[in-house]
């Protein structure tokens, strides 16, 4: 069988189909963008919740595949910092934050200034902080790198190249984010939205031990310094770095960490695939023997185990547990025939 992209959905399905006894090739062609790799690797189920108003209901969805993540660290020897994720902000947001936290069911603790001050040396004077521990994070260029080379030991073959179809494979998941390449193959492709995002990295600042949530970026510490994103540009599937876009997103770094107002910084740019809802398509495509695994949104390292899960079980006949149908590509069109084994 066939994988079409090595992103962190495609790697993903690709090592959990090895492991399944499949015969498991993937296609991605050389130099092409990988989203993936422009992220900040955050595994944030409760603040993607809470401050998304239409992930609020997809709580039980973002935990299930969060809870996954221990197992297929472990399996592709994947580091995951569980130490949590801090609400930075006055107190009149953080009032907010506490109640869309209670709201779904959640709770956070409150962080004293001087703890804040600990984790986040240099964060902007006035600022408090709610630690929700129920967040947590991977360096998403190590876990790329893990996650193939324990595909790689799995028996996966990797090929730089681009699929354009099935061909002779008995089965072609597509996980190639927002590229359109296939979807004269897998006419659902047509139904995703291009999101462009560009991140800042300032290479020169570490920020502490804790990722922060602010009012209108994050920060998170990492081995490339301290990343500050992101931008949500829908309908752009370029990956130019676009001064203008980024305004925005300078200024409410320096407004989160004055420190960083006269800093210099790299740019990274990506581009990520959205459904309708929010969720990614993952199943069936209404051509035969292809699967969809695709339109994650910003959630895709998060979704990551979850959509493996899923796509492994439409291939081997296996159960595809509780959230299959919520995910299946068929809930934005008329009722059809579903395509089983080719």
């Amino acid at each position: 069988m066939t994988v079409a992209g090595a992103g962190a959905l495609g790697l993903a399905s690709a090592l959990a189909l090895a492991d399944a006894g499949c015969a498991v090739t993937v296609c991605d062609p050389a130099n092409a963008p990988q989203a993936s790799s422009v992220a900040a690797g955050m595994l944030a189920p409760v603040f993607e919740a809470a401050l998304d108003d239409g992930t609020a209901g997809d709580l039980d969805l973002l935990l299930a595949a969060r809870n996954l993540w221990p197992a297929l660290a472990q399996r592709a020897g994947v580091a995951l910092d569980r130490s949590g994720t801090v609400a930075a902000g006055g107190e009149a947001w953080l009032a907010l934050i506490r109640a869309r936290l209670a709201g779904l069911g959640m709770r956070g603790a409150d962080m004293p200034r001087a703890m804040l001050e600990e984790m986040a040396p240099g964060v902007a004077p006035g600022l408090e902080g709610v630690l929700v521990r129920e967040d947590w994070r991977l360096e998403p260029r190590p876990a790329l790198a893990a996650l193939r080379a324990a595909a790689e030991a799995a028996g996966v073959v990797f090929r730089t190249e681009a699929a354009d179809g099935r061909g002779e494979a008995d089965w072609l998941v597509v996980a190639s984010g927002a590229g359109q390449g296939l979807a004269g193959v897998a006419p659902e492709l047509s139904t995703l939205t291009p999101i462009k995002g560009q991140i800042l990295a300032f290479l020169a600042e570490r920020g502490g031990r804790m990722s922060l949530r602010g009012e209108a970026c994050y920060a998170v510490p990492g081995a490339d310094g301290l990343a500050v994103g992101a931008t949500m540009e829908a309908g752009r599937n370029d990956t130019a770095i676009d001064p203008a876009s980024l305004q925005p997103l300078v200024e409410a770094a320096g407004r989160l960490f004055p420190g960083l107002a006269d800093a210099t910084f790299a740019i990274s740019a990506g581009v990520r695939a959205a459904t309708a809802d929010g969720l990614p398509m993952v199943g069936p495509s209404q051509a035969s023997g292809v699967i969809l695994a695709v339109g994650a949104r910003r959630n895709g390292w998060l979704l990551a185990p979850l959509v493996a899960r899923v796509a492994t079980a439409c291939v081997t006949g296996a159960d595809s547990g509780p959230y299959a149908a919520r995910l299946d590509p068929g809930r934005f069109g008329a009722a059809r025939e579903r395509t089983t084994a080719p």
